[in-house]
């Protein structure tokens, strides 16, 4: 019985993350953060990690962040109950929409609503890279407290070079970026 309730809070939690968030994967990172960390499931840095791991696998990040908490909390039927929760809601509402949406794309409070929702997609994904600098870089949750700041050199360098890795070459792909992110993870996390 207790597994099974787990089982539903699982669920019901990844269906609410799959429901309120809009954006995208990395538009959900708020929302997994306030549960996953109020919850007990993990902490700040697994959390981290998870991301982490997440971006750098093949598939969706939505899927592949709710799979891997799922399996951190209950294995297999962890993780497909996590990744049901998180699909659902996209499922049902493509499919409501891709039914009535041809009678209503012209509709001006619908165009205004979608040109409206652009901004805060924009928004939550800026706040998510913010909150990554500052816990990765600085070492800190708040923007506030600059005594608080721990600066790390090597995350530092990694960051800038990447981001300048990807402004001189118009098209280089992702996968290159990570492995040279990989790559400069090691020689400075692990070598020197």
């Amino acid at each position: 019985m207790e597994i099974f309730l787990k089982l539903l809070e699982l669920l019901f939690t990844f269906f609410k993350i799959g429901l309120f968030t809009f954006g995208g994967g990395y538009a959900m990172i708020p929302l997994i953060t306030e549960e996953v960390i109020s919850k007990g499931w993990e902490t700040h840095q697994t959390l981290i990690d998870f991301i982490a791991i997440a971006e750098s696998t093949p598939g969706p990040f939505a899927i592949n962040i709710a799979t891997f908490i799922g399996y951190e909390q209950l294995f297999i039927i962890g993780a497909v109950f996590t990744t049901l929760g998180v699909i659902l809601p996209s499922f049902i509402i493509i499919v409501i929409i891709a039914k009535i949406f041809k009678h209503f794309a012209d509709n001006k409070y619908v165009v205004g609503f979608l040109n409206g929702a652009k901004p805060v997609i924009v928004g939550v994904i800026f706040s998510v890279g913010v909150n990554f600098i500052l816990l990765n870089v600085f070492s800190t949750k708040k923007v506030t407290l600059i005594k608080d700041f721990v600066f790390d050199w090597k995350t530092v360098t990694i960051l800038v070079s990447i981001f300048l890795l990807s402004k001189i070459k118009d098209r280089i792909h992702p996968v290159v970026i990570v492995l040279a992110s990989g790559v400069m993870g090691y020689i400075l996390f692990g070598i020197l």
